[in-house]
């Protein structure tokens, strides 16, 4: 090791906050995040991350330390995400809706060393730490407001209040570009959580690729209500937004009323929704009611658009260009990229490679297979997770011949475009035929009393799996399952045709809007042989 070599690594540095630290040094008076009615110019955010890193560091956190963050949207989330990156330490943001028993899991799985907290959320976090940890005390409790109240639960700290001013010096602590530095725990809509381990390296390669080819600027203005716990909020846009300088507006939840209030009040020009977010805002009274003419760009993922709805934002919102990114929390999570020009004539797919990643199909052998043949969606790049968390077995796995294995099926054309048939536990096996979810649901969506529905596979002593769909009904229709499964007769083949449907009112979701079919599944594995519907 030369003499030299520590003055060049730190001249080299380049980690999470050193993203936000430049941007305020290029743009220290511009706007960089809207809270309600509190603002932050890129300058003030840079200073108070800063001074929160240093009381956190005070409260013994430090570099490799976990630590848990549980609530929802807020400026104070924003803040210390980027203190932990500040310190080195590393984040563990956690799903708000979860149970003491499922955060007890993530808390023995994770063994955090502090926690911030919504006040809200206190007590489901204090029962949960006590359930994993029994007496153990955290080195760090600090209280994230949400702006409900003015004063922490008793045995909490108001971290970002208590920041000493004046005590503006970043924090001095060596943070490699590939140390690990957010914990982010899987969905958990098939199985357990898993730690996924994300490094700055693999977080800015994501976020370059989001940048280029989501077409992202200084100049846009972004409201974003889906959750920060979720790496496609936090990481395909606040932080993009962030490392390019654009103005970041933060709502607590996805509500379409707030979404187009926020839109309106501060000329937003873009905005990222799963497509049940996007459905539920053009169903809303608020779409009528609100100026969306600002908008000109809009994201989605977690599921492809249904045909349907992606003409009928066309038709409503003809100035929005929309683009679709496909991935999954081990990419960092962006892996494919449909967009603009392709939205049309390529509905349905999930594009192609974006800038740093190289993707492709292949069989059970791992060998690439040919355009029209199905097989595992698998990526290289740095984007790449680092591993499990605690879990060798499942990292090499996942990893198996220098590949990251997405467990998505999928499909290209002739010109390299993926489509996503299905995740490898959503295909349905019925009577020895292979049926894809997607394509019942895409034929259920066309039915004009249909406003959303899940298809999936349940337990049937003939067919061994038969085909099964929950279906949201729009306001005012009053359409019979036998209907709904007459009309898909006449448009699928018989096998895919589905033996069960159920009108519901809603279907269950998780935050981010990813449908959770691990619990229709549970719910209707006991449909009765015949009818049931």
């Amino acid at each position: 090791m030369q003499p030299h070599d520590h003055l060049v690594t730190t001249a080299r540095h380049q980690g999470i906050a050193d993203l936000l630290h430049r941007t305020a040094a290029r743009r220290p008076d511009h706007r960089a995040l809207v809270w309600g009615d509190r603002v932050d110019t890129f300058a003030e955010l840079d200073q108070i991350v800063t001074r929160v890193a240093n009381t956190i560091h005070e409260r013994g956190v430090g570099k490799g330390d976990r630590v848990m963050m549980f609530a929802h949207n807020s400026r104070d989330f924003v803040v210390f995400y980027f203190a932990l990156a500040r310190l080195g330490a590393i984040s563990v943001p956690a799903n708000f809706m979860l149970n003491v028993d499922e955060l007890g899991y993530i808390i023995n799985h994770a063994n955090p060393v502090g926690y911030l907290v919504e006040e809200s959320l206190a007590h489901t976090m204090q029962s949960a730490w006590k359930s994993a940890k029994g007496d153990q005390p955290p080195r760090l409790r600090g209280w994230i407001s949400s702006g409900a109240s003015g004063a922490p639960p008793d045995g909490w700290d108001d971290v970002v209040s208590l920041a000493a001013p004046g005590d503006d010096r970043a924090p001095d602590v060596d943070v490699a570009d590939d140390d690990p530095i957010q914990l982010m725990y899987t969905s958990g809509t098939e199985s357990r959580p898993k730690g996924v381990t994300l490094t700055s390296r693999s977080l800015i390669a994501q976020y370059v690729s989001c940048i280029v080819d989501g077409d992202m600027t200084a100049d846009d203005v972004e409201v974003h209500s889906l959750p920060f716990y979720h790496c496609a909020q936090l990481h395909c846009f606040l932080t993009p937004d962030v490392y390019v300088g654009a103005t970041s507006v933060i709502l607590p939840r996805p509500d379409p009323e707030m979404i187009c209030a926020a839109i309106e009040r501060e000329r937003a020009t873009k905005f990222f929704g799963p497509p049940t977010v996007w459905i539920s805002i053009m169903r809303s009274e608020a779409f009528e009611r609100h100026d969306l003419s600002s908008l000109r760009k809009g994201y989605y993922g977690a599921s492809i658009m249904p045909v349907e709805v992606l003409r009928e934002i066309g038709d409503r919102l003809p100035d929005v260009d929309l683009w679709n990114f496909y991935g999954q929390t081990e990419m960092a999570p962006v892996a494919t990229i449909l967009k603009p020009r392709d939205q049309v004539a390529r509905a349905g797919s999930a594009g192609v490679a974006t800038l740093n990643v190289e993707t492709r199909v292949v069989d059970l052998d791992d060998r690439e297979v040919s355009p029209g043949v199905v097989g595992e969606i698998v990526h290289r790049s740095p984007q790449a997770m680092l591993g499990y968390w605690n879990d060798p077995e499942k990292t090499a796995a996942a990893f198996r011949n220098g590949w990251f294995h997405s467990g998505d099926l999928g499909v290209t054309d002739a010109d390299g475009f993926l489509t996503v048939v299905d995740r490898k536990k959503d295909m349905i096996k019925t009577g020895g035929e292979n049926v894809a979810s997607k394509e019942v649901e895409e034929c259920l969506f066309q039915h004009p009393a249909v406003a959303e529905v899940a298809v999936f596979g349940v337990p049937d002593p003939q067919w061994i799996e038969a085909v099964a769909a929950c279906v949201v009904l729009r306001d005012g229709e009053a359409s019979k399952p036998d209907d709904l499964i007459s009309f898909a007769r006449v448009r699928l083949a018989g096998y895919k045709t589905p033996k069960h449907v159920f009108i519901v009112d809603q279907l269950p979701k998780n935050p981010s809007g990813k449908i959770l079919k691990r619990e229709l599944r549970n719910t209707y594995s006991h449909v009765p042989t015949a009818g049931g519907r």
